[in-house]
């Protein structure tokens, strides 16, 4: 499988280049040049394959021989080595549980897949790699647990200062050892902006062996599609229509690969993408016109995203094609006020607890289930709710516990290094920790 620029389509790789670069030239973003299909038996008898299999059917099509089948298969064992449960909410809305990983959080998945290929890509280069990422949340968290103590590697994460949850700040920011955490004065957009430039600076490049481990990097957007598999096995054993599946959307990495998972032969009714106040693709979906704005701060903060990377992969997934998308595709965007109305009755009513970025999803997805009646869906559970508790306890007037694995994190003490939203503190701070090596 080969790799094309979506801004330069004369620049194709190799899975392997494609998950050290990053990104190609101009800033682009790295696109398969083919959509490999699911063979109609796999998808037909998902029950019988385990979840390791899924997730090794999934992905092979997509690195070839560039890893060894057996290697492969230890990541992808790896990959899913907690519970992804589809649970029922309601009689028409289900959730996909992707928080039972490490850091709790939907991105333990991509990460720890791209964590362990970049190791096996990594492992005989004789300079230290730094992997750079940018973070409105929980990515990194998940890097930095996926990274942490790996040899060879040093992780650099840009986070925006005042921005993320205290669970969320101490997952990213107390680990230490090979982990820095950058606290930028500025929002996520700012904090991408700046990782964006850093692959594109010459001096920087020249002398640091510069990775990414934001959804911009194939090898941990593809693997997203690993838990659409899971969530389609448990949903065909309770339900005998196609879903309805609402994503949390930031970024748009998510959402993106879940699409892609479609365009293999994943059955699906509709996507819906849900969104905060950071209303740019429903405005698109409403309009055909794409205008970035400036992030708002909301409660979902990991959704905090003006000017989403991965948009562009949905826009060739379907060929530029705005009726086609549109067509498959609805974006709502919920404020906070609904945000929090929404996880009181659920709670309530259900007896189920939300995050904010969940409950932003229920609340897209109940809407669109009133709109069309007959329909039913699940949506996915990207955080545990105790990364929230501010929202979650003011909404339900309950504590949350803090689970066991998270209670020495919480007494470690937070290392950062705080730098405004401006690329040459970010370059010095990048070449002088390349120095220190």
């Amino acid at each position: 499988m080969k790799y094309y620029n979506l801004k330069d389509k004369q620049e194709t790789v190799d899975f392997k280049t494609a998950s050290i670069k990053s990104q190609g030239r101009q800033k682009g973003l790295f696109f398969p040049e083919s959509i490999p299909k699911f063979e109609e038996e796999f998808i037909r008898n998902l029950h019988l394959y385990s979840d390791e299999e899924i997730a090794f059917r999934c992905m092979t099509d997509f690195i070839g021989d560039e890893i060894p089948l057996d290697v492969l298969k230890q990541i992808a064992a790896e990959t899913v080595s907690f519970d992804i449960p589809l649970k029922k909410i309601s009689d028409q809305i289900s959730v996909l549980e992707l928080f039972h990983g490490p850091t709790l959080a939907f991105k333990d998945v991509g990460a720890r897949f791209m964590s362990r290929c970049l190791s096996y890509f990594l492992k005989d280069q004789h300079k230290k790699v730094t992997v750079l990422v940018a973070t409105s949340g929980d990515t990194g968290g998940a890097v930095a647990h996926g990274f942490y103590n790996v040899p060879g590697i040093n992780v650099v994460i840009l986070y925006p200062k005042n921005k993320v949850s205290p669970v969320q700040e101490k997952q990213l920011t107390a680990l230490g050892g090979n982990i820095s955490a950058l606290e930028v004065n500025g929002n996520f957009d700012d904090c991408q902006n700046l990782v964006k430039q850093s692959f594109s600076d010459e001096d920087i490049n020249s002398e640091v062996f510069l990775t990414s481990a934001n959804s911009i990097n194939i090898a941990r957007w593809l693997p997203q599609q690993i838990y659409y598999l899971l969530a389609l096995k448990q949903w065909k054993l309770q339900e005998n229509s196609d879903p309805v599946i609402c994503v949390p959307s930031g970024n748009f990495g998510n959402i993106c690969a879940g699409l892609l998972a479609y365009f293999r032969g994943l059955p699906a009714e509709h996507f819906i993408a849900a969104c905060n106040e950071n209303d740019v693709v429903p405005d698109y979906l409403k309009s055909n016109q794409y205008h970035p704005k400036k992030a708002v701060a909301t409660l979902s903060n990991a959704m905090d995203v003006g000017d989403p990377s991965n948009f562009t992969r949905i826009l060739e997934l379907f060929a530029h094609q705005f009726e086609t998308l549109n067509n498959m595709i609805s974006g709502y965007s919920i404020d906070d006020e609904s945000t929090l109305q929404t996880i009181k009755t659920v709670y309530e009513k259900y007896g189920y607890i939300l995050d904010p970025h969940s409950a932003v999803a229920f609340a897209s997805l109940d809407e669109y289930l009133h709109e069309n009646p007959g329909k039913k869906g699940f949506i996915l559970g990207t955080a545990h709710p105790v990364k929230f508790p501010e929202a979650v306890e003011k909404a339900t007037h309950i504590n949350i516990e803090v689970p066991e694995a998270l209670e020495d994190l919480m007494k470690k003490e937070k290392k950062t290094v705080e730098i405004n939203a401006d690329f040459e503190e970010l370059k010095r701070f990048l070449l002088n920790k390349n120095h220190e090596q």
